[in-house]
């Protein structure tokens, strides 16, 4: 491994481990590569040890030389001007968005806010982002984001399914000028539900069927005809059908709203509000909805409550964690999306203003326009005459060679068939651009022309603009200098708490270390500037550095192969079902729907079996957190001919190596089933074995988990799905031809998912190699069980392996103390912000625990201050209970506590330095900006959009 890189990840020095691993009791193996090594040697069993094919790099490199082939590969992809549409654009990102947002630790290290204390700020720009999609669509209600526009048009189709209560129609109609990679979409998904697509011309005309459950318009549509909607979504409702418009968000700046309209649902992609095209993502995708539908909206929503104090707070609406509370009742599998990117959208709409917008869109619908006059000049069949941005033209020689000569002029547009071809205007378009393209397609491009001023709206039909006021709300025109933005962003990265600040310790969703250099390629315009449907020949780096990860992960694995496509791990998990689905059916195994999930399982195995097509039946839990393999032999038994896989988590998701696995596997195998292993705990096993070598036939892995993607606030992520060979023909794909013969189709709108975020985890495996990998995994486990000893004398750890020890999590039981005390998980979660961290797992798997993982990343000084928090807590707890402080006045119950609390009547048994400063707390401490948020007060009154500054009063 590269030694310098692999001591700047991992946290522990080797004279660390060594102390570490002497305190644990664990003697030295003088043939082993660490400490770690030896520890792992006992808490990993025996059996189920693998080695790699060598596949894998064995030795690092060092950061200079992973960066230098990183740009081997991004000079072999061709940046020519994007100009093929279908939902995505060249936009620019505003600099100060880039430095603030993309590019800044503050943004991209942070955790989902479930712990509103400390998320206030991005809290706040996700309510912007909100705020912006509900203005724009002409809806009351936005969520925070989804994965991409096609999975936002499948989950908006649910939605109307469920909303029609008592309807019994399975039947879904569909725009034949719907995205094509959307109607994709929706095969794949409609196909496991037992939906039926009926696809129709209804921009052109074409009548709706008799019974439908919903309908969905695109707005423009794919070919870039702008045309009236209205008349279908009272059609839609006529028929009792739920209305559903996917549209263009800049185009919404300038045309009139779904929502006014009559729609039900409006969803599409933020891409175009400068977020990179990065050959496809990740984008934030969007949904809003009517009134009336938002307790069934899909994905997070943001909301407004108030906290002890009554001030304005912000938090996590209603659906929270969804999954793991109503599992395969969950109306969605969707746990996180893509928030980094809504956040760059939002800010984009706050630094632009309506002003600012509505200068954008009237430039790309002027130059739209434009290019349409040069085009007809030169003799062009222009197809349709209102357009925003996309024109469908047929030059005289046929698609193919206006393709060629557009490509000479060095841009890229699209073939729709033999004679028509599509040209695409984005924010980033030159009228340079338009006059090489016209040229190209045989327009006739005069000698000099000039630069429009942005206020005209070129071909959009009059009757079809506009009318009302855009983002009226302050924040959108309040920030548009640099500086003005450059502060508000801060101030807003001031307010939350990421991996800047300190460790995460959360389990479940290992928030490692994002390398700085792992980072850097990101931003490079040879990877962000690719559009996701360019030529293969002009993408030739990006295809050889999937390839080349694909390869890495199915060795890291033990599959013989991965598909890169899902844009997360939800998406992953889905994919491997529907793989499995498709195989039992290849096979004529109609009936084997029955998927097996143990009780302690992540909620989203649940949902996701739910949208794959099949029934959940649970498997118990022992009393060591094993599964039950009793009740696991009497569930195959009851469901021997039904059975058509198992999800398990290894390690458990109780944090233990479990000694059954093989048993497990052989048994499900045995009775003619397929095994799921969820990647989510992968972290705790690379280098030391493999999913494939445990029986696993499918998994899917969190690459912002265990190969340092970072989280980005709740997204992005990228959930790849690796296989045995017998199910590599049902992977997710766009090759329409492999679709057709056996594979699933796509379970995302881009070919590869969010492929712009794959140079992090190459460039991670590369500077650490296989070797380093295994040290981090080492130092992982190493770290959890050293924070499981210290702990061990004030909270039970609920779950531990055969010799004492956990893998690479360990659950802290605070049920003991609340009884002796009256203190719960939440005080303990509370009060740990005045500590200045973060707070671990809350309730998951087991309520009122705390599940800690401390992954590699953290030295030995930080897992000891977390320890000495924790210890100090239990004290304070302990102080309660002997009645030195009142049950109802403490500082647990009244954490965290504010700076302005200081400053107010101090009414309180307990002092302000006890308050804010306890002990091991530094002079760099974490200041939350709210007092504890009232959750409950905020669903009863549910606001989830920006509200008047007056609200902020008192």
């Amino acid at each position: 491994m590269s030694v310098d890189f692999a001591e700047r990840h991992i946290g522990p020095s080797a004279a660390d481990q060594e102390q570490m691993t002497s305190v644990l009791g664990v003697d030295r193996a003088h043939n082993t590569i660490s400490p770690a090594a030896d520890l792992l040697g006992r808490a990993i069993p025996r059996a189920i040890r693998s080695e790699t094919a060598g596949i894998v790099p064995g030795i690092g490199v060092a950061e200079q030389q992973a960066l230098a082939e990183l740009r081997q590969l991004a000079a072999r992809n061709v940046i020519l001007t994007p100009m093929i549409g279908l939902g995505y654009s060249d936009t620019v990102t505003p600099s100060v968005i880039q430095r603030n947002v993309f590019e800044n630790p503050s943004w991209y290290t942070a955790y989902t806010p479930y712990q509103p204390e400390i998320s206030q700020g991005r809290l706040e720009a996700l309510l912007n982002f909100q705020t912006m999609v509900g203005d724009l669509a002409g809806l009351p209600v936005a969520n925070a984001s989804m994965l991409d526009e096609a999975t936002a048009v499948a989950e908006a189709m649910l939605l109307a399914r469920r909303a029609m209560r008592g309807k019994t129609s399975d039947v879904f109609v569909v725009d034949r000028d719907a995205l094509p990679q959307s109607i994709d979409l929706l095969r794949v998904r409609a196909d496991a539900l037992g939906i039926t697509l009926d696809i129709r011309d209804l921009a052109g005309g074409e009548p709706l069927p008799d019974d439908c459950f919903g309908v969905l318009l695109q707005y423009p549509g794919a070919s870039g005809r702008v045309w009236d909607p209205a008349g279908v979504i009272e059609r839609a409702h006529a028929a009792g059908a739920q209305a559903i418009v996917a549209a263009d968000i800049m185009a919404l700046v300038l045309l009139a709203s779904p929502g006014s309209m009559g729609a039900d649902i409006v969803v599409g992609s933020t891409q175009r509000f400068g977020v990179p095209l990065g050959f496809g993502g990740p984008h934030a995708g969007f949904m809003a909805v009517r009134a009336g539908l938002e307790r069934q909206l899909p994905g997070r929503l943001v909301g407004v409550s108030k906290d002890a104090d009554g001030n304005m707070a912000y938090r996590l609406a209603l659906q929270t964690r969804e999954q793991h509370i109503r599992r395969e009742k969950a109306t969605s599998n969707i746990c996180t999306a893509q928030v980094l990117l809504a956040v760059m959208a939002a800010m984009y709409a706050v630094y632009h203003g309506p002003d600012g917008l509505r200068r954008i869109a009237s430039r790309i619908a002027e130059n739209t326009a434009l290019l349409r006059e040069w085009l007809l000049a030169g003799g062009v069949d222009v197809v349709s005459d209102a357009v925003f941005d996309t024109i469908e033209a047929r030059p005289a020689g046929g698609s193919d060679a206006a393709l060629a000569a557009a490509r000479s002029a060095g841009v890229l547009v699209r073939r729709v068939d033999d004679a028509t071809v599509a040209v695409a205007v984005g924010e980033a378009t030159t009228v340079s651009d338009l006059a090489r393209v016209a040229t190209a397609l045989g327009g006739d491009v005069p000698a000099t022309f000039g630069i429009f001023d942005g206020a005209g709206t070129g071909r959009v039909p009059h009757d079809l603009l506009r009318s009302d006021e855009i983002l009226t709300h302050p924040v959108f025109r309040e920030h548009h200098s640099e500086t003005a933005m450059m502060r508000y962003l801060k101030s807003l990265a001031d307010k939350d708490y990421a991996l800047d600040r300190g460790m995460i310790p959360l389990g479940s969703c290992t928030m490692k270390l994002n390398p700085a250099a792992a980072m850097q390629a990101v931003s490079w315009p040879e990877f962000s500037r690719i559009h996701p449907f360019a030529p293969r020949e002009t993408v030739a780096g990006y295809l050889e550095l999937i390839a080349q990860l694909e390869e890495w992960l199915a060795d890291l694995t033990g599959y013989d192969a991965v598909s890169l496509q899902p844009n997360a791990g939800s998406q992953g998990e889905l994919a491997g079902l529907l793989a499995i689905r498709r195989y039992h059916l290849a096979r004529g195994d109609d009936g084997r729907d029955v998927c097996l999930i143990p009780s302690s399982a992540h909620g989203t195995n649940a949902a996701s079996a739910v949208l794959a097509g099949m029934r959940v039946v649970v498997v118990a839990c022992d009393e060591s957190g094993d599964i039950d393999l009793d009740d696991l032999r009497k569930k195959i038994a009851e469901h021997q001919e039904a059975l058509g896989a198992i999800m398990v988590t290894y390690p458990s998701t109780h944090g233990v190596y479990e000694e059954g696995i093989l048993e497990l596997t052989a048994a499900v195998h045995e009775a003619g089933g397929q095994v799921y292993i969820d990647g989510a705990n992968l972290n705790a096993l690379v280098g030391y074995a493999r999913f494939g070598d445990l029986g696993g036939d499918v998994s899917h892995l969190n690459l912002h988990k265990t190969f340092a993607i970072p989280h980005g606030g709740g997204g992005p992520g990228v959930g790849p799905v690796a296989a045995k060979s017998h199910l590599v023909p049902f992977l997710p794909s766009h090759d329409l031809a492999q679709v057709d013969r056996d594979g699933i189709g796509p379970v995302s709108a881009a070919p590869y998912g969010s492929p712009s975020i794959l140079p992090i985890t190459w460039a991670y495996i590369r500077m650490l190699g296989l070797e380093g990998l295994t040290a981090a995994t080492g130092a992982a486990v190493l770290n959890a069980n050293h924070i499981a000893r210290r702990l061990a004398d004030h909270f039970p750890i609920l779950y531990t392996g055969p010799e004492g020890l956990v893998a690479h999590e360990c659950i802290v039981d605070v049920r003991p103390l609340t009884r002796e005390t009256g203190i719960t998980v939440d005080d303990v979660a509370k009060r740990l912000v005045d500590y200045g961290f973060h707070a671990p797992t809350m309730s998951f798997p087991v309520a009122g625990t705390l599940m800690v993982e401390p992954t590699e990343s953290e030295d030995v000084a930080e897992l000891d201050r977390f320890c000495d928090a924790m210890i100090s807590i239990a004290r304070e707890a302990r102080r309660v209970a002997e009645g030195e402080w009142p049950a109802d006045n403490n500082p647990l119950v009244n954490a965290p506590h504010t700076a302005a609390s200081l400053v107010t009547e101090w009414a309180h048994p307990y002092t302000r330095e006890e308050a804010v400063y306890p002990a091991g707390v530094t002079a760099a401490k974490y200041w939350p900006p709210v007092r504890r948020v009232d959750q409950a007060y905020g669903d009863r009154n549910l606001v989830c959009a920006c509200p008047p500054p007056e609200a902020f009063a008192g």
